[in-house]
């Protein structure tokens, strides 16, 4: 008799539906809140722990394998361009939905709780005060080993590329370097399935800690702006990225179901560090070589956050509909232009929606106090951008693969592709 098995999809899922309904039962109670975030926690901790050292191997390893400076620079000036057409198509598209829906407008502003902002209005001001210039040389890390212990992306993919092409100029004296981090890489890369299997009872932990605390009152007044920003995110991975992934020969419903598990995580926990091993596994498997997978993600993770940026221009319009503030056209264009240098210039900054959103809004004269309205469900807003963002860094890593000549998508893609 064959023995029944759940698959860790399915397990995830399950876990997600009775950490919504814990939720809801124990809406507002503390104590089921302190009992349930260290099962939460503890799941994002045991990810948290595993991802420098899987970006520094697996890029170190990729660069490596590319071998030539000229290469490496080829394939990151191709991520890059893709990274800001597809943020600038992003932010378009939040624009038009935002115009559109006007989720906003003949809101009662008195029947919205508000709620504490302090934290990200004290990053906001910090991060105003750095330059382009600033956020270019903090790339380069003075010691990489502190920016690996304060998980500075940015700074470690910068220290990987470098290392890994002096592994490559060296040839043979390099090759027992290069084996270690192969070794350091598959090894990060079966702990990372060994923790996995934790992924139901954290993603139980950590939805039911959300639903408690926000519960689905808090959605109410704000139904709007939740169905338009959900909407919008919909229409953009099947239209948009769905459009991209037909242009490279894959099918996009088809790359959905392969990550199926990674989107389900990454929702529930609201943290796409939760599946940036598995990603860069799986788009291995729909047909990107490893070196590409292994660059373009960990990079697209600081660069591509196509969900966050949407939401950031349909927040802004949202804010500006509330306060009966008109933006034109112009204020509009320079809008997605500020929403395009400040989404890339924090990238890594905690809470860096709402800090985006509050460096933004000085530019073109919106409250900053409107922010406060939404912060209510920002968590719950959260979990949608970070499965859009994980979609998008997939599709940008088929994408960027085909662009270099090196797509080889599986036998039954193929089939599919001659049949067209």
């Amino acid at each position: 008799m064959k023995r029944f098995k759940l698959s860790l999809a399915t397990q995830i899922f399950i876990g997600l539906i009775l950490g919504i309904i814990v939720g809801g039962i124990f809406y507002g109670n503390e104590s089921a809140q302190s009992i349930l975030q260290p099962f939460g926690d503890l799941f994002i901790r045991l990810i948290k722990m595993i991802v420098v050292p899987i970006v520094l191997s697996t890029i170190i390893v990729a660069i490596a394998g590319v071998g030539d400076l000229k290469s490496v620079g080829k394939l990151g000036g191709k991520a890059l361009t893709y990274f800001i057409s597809m943020t600038l198509v992003a932010i378009g598209v939040g624009l038009i939905a935002g115009n559109v829906f006007q989720p906003g407008a003949g809101l009662n502003m008195e029947s919205l709780e508000q709620g504490d902002i302090s934290g990200y209005v004290e990053t906001s001001e910090e991060q105003e005060g750095k330059t382009i210039a600033d956020t270019l040389l903090h790339i380069v890390p003075t010691n990489p080993v502190q920016a690996m212990v304060e998980g500075d992306m940015l700074a470690i993919i910068f220290f990987a590329v470098v290392l890994g092409l002096g592994i490559a100029a060296i040839g043979e004296k390099g090759k027992p370097v290069l084996r270690f981090f192969e070794g350091m890489a598959n090894a990060m890369f079966y702990v990372t399935n060994l923790f996995m299997k934790y992924a139901p009872i954290g993603v139980f932990a950590l939805i039911g800690v959300t639903i408690s605390k926000y519960g689905f009152t808090s959605l109410i007044p704000l139904g709007k702006l939740a169905l338009t920003v959900y909407g919008t995110m919909i229409f953009f991975v099947i239209v948009v990225l769905g459009l991209m992934a037909r242009i490279v020969g894959v099918n996009i419903f088809k790359i959905l179901k392969l990550i199926k598990e990674e989107l389900i995580l990454a929702f529930s926990t609201a943290s796409s560090e939760t599946v940036l091993p598995r990603i860069m596994d799986k788009m291995e498997q729909a047909g990107s070589p490893k070196h590409i997978a292994s660059f373009v993600i960990p990079t697209g993770y600081s660069f591509n956050l196509d969900g966050s940026v949407l939401y950031q221009a349909i927040a802004s319009l949202f804010i500006a509909q509330m306060f009966g503030i008109e933006l034109s056209i112009g204020q509009q264009i320079t809008l997605m232009l500020v929403l395009m240098v400040t989404s890339k210039g924090m990238a890594g900054v905690p809470g860096v929606s709402f800090v985006v959103l509050l460096a933004t809004f000085s530019t073109i004269g919106l409250p900053a106090a409107g922010l406060a309205f939404i912060a209510g469900i920002d968590r719950i807003l959260d979990m949608g951008r970070t499965a859009v963002n994980v979609v998008g860094n997939s599709i940008a890593a088929l994408v960027v693969a085909k662009w270099e000549g090196q797509l080889n998508p599986p036998v039954e893609e193929k089939v599919v592709k001659k049949a067209i």
